[in-house]
């Protein structure tokens, strides 16, 4: 795929200073606004020296044209009665703050793709939509530890437009490189405009939260067996890792649900009415996937508390045997102790069967103690 130039950030001027009004579930607020105290852009994944910019490409009739650059794209697609779709890679405010003005972005939609750290979500602004989607992938490991890292998550900010679609990716996973290549084949999709290009990211989002819910799956299925093998374990930290992993992923699948509903069910101008149909489509998965993942962390929970217990259950029955024994030795002990005071006037001292008498009465109350113990489950 070709990569087009984007501007230099040394020339970059300042985000308008523009009112513009949030539809929706936002009210009106005033622009751009103040940045929080503390508040700084995710940590960058990107190499040293790459471009912000992955690919930047005009279509018309769902054909790709010839290459341009993001500042001319725009109107190139205008022109043609097209679209334009920009790719790209964690961004800096400098350089997204550029092509912003080139594409009238909204100046808190820019911020939150900047600084990312978003949870799925759908804004509109004007005539215009931005929508968070949460990416998610499974790390690969051979075996579950207390620290492993089991899912790691990322970010995909879209921005769509009447005439073009801008996709801001997060993070060092969720590449769109071979979404847009299958795109490119599917010209019937593409013919439906920008939507069609905020769907296949959706829908690509969403089996990927399948793919990672059904290796999730694996390693629960790996701990139960793990916690309920006759063997003694000693699982808590495995188990407590995995649910903390597994949050993360359900932080990205759960707030989804909204967002998709709307694009599936309310009248989106720049959404065509051909296109709820595929959202539906998608917002489907996320439910199935959200119970998926809702399902896991409750037996993920289940499975802790059984843990819990067959370890409780193991130190009490530790407990009774130490007890058991204990006082098995006490006896001994006790009778040992008294003839040991060589008193001059105790008894059997100077019989001839008084030490093997003593040693058959502590033999005695020995297996009486160990059987009776036996019988009653504590040894």
């Amino acid at each position: 795929m070709s990569s087009a130039d984007t501007s230099s950030a040394a020339s970059t001027p300042p985000l308008p200073d523009r009112a513009s009004s949030r539809t929706g579930s936002e009210d009106v607020q005033p622009s751009p606004r103040p940045r929080p105290a503390g508040r700084e852009p995710r940590s960058p994944t990107r190499p040293p020296g790459a471009r912000a910019v992955v690919d930047c490409a005009v279509y018309v009739d769902g054909h790709r044209q010839a290459p341009v650059p993001p500042e001319e794209a725009l109107r190139v697609a205008r022109d043609g009665g097209g679209f334009v779709w920009l790719g790209l890679y964690e961004p800096t405010e400098a350089e997204l703050g550029s092509l912003a003005e080139h594409y009238d972005l909204h100046p808190l939609a820019v911020e939150d793709a900047v600084f990312a750290h978003q949870r799925p979500k759908l804004e509109r602004y004007d005539d215009a939509l931005f929508m968070v989607l949460k990416t998610a992938t499974y790390v690969e490991h051979e075996e579950l530890t207390a620290t492993s890292e089991v899912v790691d998550t990322g970010e995909v900010m879209v921005f769509l437009g009447a005439h073009y679609v801008i996709t801001v990716r997060h993070g060092h996973h969720g590449e769109l490189s071979e979404l847009r290549a299958r795109l490119e084949e599917q010209r019937d999709l593409l013919c439906l405009g920008p939507a069609a290009v905020l769907y296949a990211v959706a829908d690509l989002v969403v089996d990927t939260f399948v793919d990672v819910a059904g290796a999730v799956e694996d390693d629960v299925e790996e701990l139960e067996a793990s916690v309920f093998s006759p063997r003694r374990t000693d699982d808590v930290g495995r188990l407590y890792q995995l649910k903390r992993e597994l949050m993360s992923l359900r932080r990205a699948v759960a707030p989804l649900e909204v967002p998709l509903e709307k694009l599936a069910e309310r009248q989106i101008d720049v959404v065509p009415e051909t296109m709820r149909s595929y959202f539906r489509d998608v917002f489907d998965h996320a439910i199935r996937v959200r119970d998926q993942v809702a399902g896991l962390d409750e037996l993920l929970t289940s499975i802790l508390q059984a843990s819990l217990a067959r370890t409780q259950m193991a130190d009490n029955e530790d407990m009774r045997k130490i007890s058991a024994y204990a006082g098995i030795i006490a006896v001994p002990t006790a009778i040992a102790g008294i003839y040991g005071m060589n008193f001059e006037y105790m008894p059997e001292l100077d019989e001839r069967w008084g030490y093997p008498a003593v040693l058959l009465v502590i033999l005695a109350a020995i297996v009486l103690l160990y059987r009776g113990f036996k019988r009653n489950g504590w040894l």
